[in-house]
């Protein structure tokens, strides 16, 4: 088999819009494991709830999780790197995000924060249940004990265009990356999902040309472009699919099945 590190990024790509697994994917999935395949997912949700799919599937090994900010071994959780970011810097885009009533969350490797857990809104309370985390109340900078990997702002594609907008005039000390239509996520500048992919490449001693890596969304373009072979779901804006190097099905009709059987299994 070719490629010896399969990336896989997890919402519009690994999951339906219902945010399931299929039995199609998880079949050819276990196929590729089988042959020595080593699939990793590469996604911009918590390792706290990426590794439950891994178990699913019956997989050990990583998860790239925070966009690449933090790589989790899943056997045993253990951090085995992360990008903590400058959590000061953050304070004029909270008071921002406060002055609009945008909902933001603080991230370590796998705990989250949001400002006031009793008093979420509607919106934001089933955006959690959706994802399967559970926040905490945010307590003040001194009090953390872990490196904080990201912030992510949550609110209308309208109102986060206009922010865009807004912060693309300030200085720049973050990555800031659209990671899907509602959320907009700041890291450590050299946090990345293509950076992550790239050390744990060399940490298990495979070669570039080995790596395939499946994403839909502007934070996959990193490790789309990093891997061998970048495939972009069929679901995945213009500006992804340009990005890679071909182009499978959507995230509803099994996409990551029909790329791992065309380009591992054939």
């Amino acid at each position: 088999m070719k490629y010896k590190l399969i990336a896989l990024d997890v919402d519009g790509t690994l999951l339906n819009d219902d945010h399931q697994l299929s039995e199609e994917n998880v079949q050819a999935i276990a196929e590729v494991t089988r042959l020595g395949g080593r699939i990793v997912l590469c996604t911009g949700r918590s390792p706290q709830n990426s590794i439950p799919f891994m178990q699913e599937m019956g997989l050990s090994g990583y998860v790239l999780g925070h966009n690449g900010a933090a790589t989790v071994r899943v056997e045993n959780r253990e951090v085995l790197h992360q990008y903590g970011l400058d959590a000061r810097g953050l304070d004029p885009y909270i008071e921002y995000c406060r002055e609009r009533g945008m909902h933001f969350d603080i991230n370590t490797a796998f705990d989250m924060y949001v400002d006031n857990v009793e008093n979420l809104s509607k919106e934001a309370n089933h955006m959690y249940e959706n994802f399967q985390v559970v926040p905490a109340s945010l307590p003040a900078w001194e009090d953390f004990r872990e490196p904080i990997v990201k912030f992510t702002v949550f609110s209308k594609p309208d109102i986060l265009d206009e922010a865009e907008r807004e912060w693309g005039t300030w200085t720049q000390q973050y990555n800031i990356l659209r990671s899907g239509e509602f959320f907009i996520d700041f890291m450590n500048p050299e946090a990345s999902k293509g950076n992550a992919l790239k050390n744990l490449a060399a940490d298990l001693g495979v070669p570039r040309e080995e790596v395939l890596s499946i994403g839909n969304y502007f934070n996959d373009i990193s490790m789309l472009t990093y891997a061998g072979l970048g495939v972009a779901m069929e679901n995945s804006p213009v500006e992804v699919k340009a990005a890679a190097d071909v182009i499978t099905g959507t995230n509803n009709e099994h996409g990551v099945r029909d790329a791992l059987v065309k380009y591992c299994l054939s």
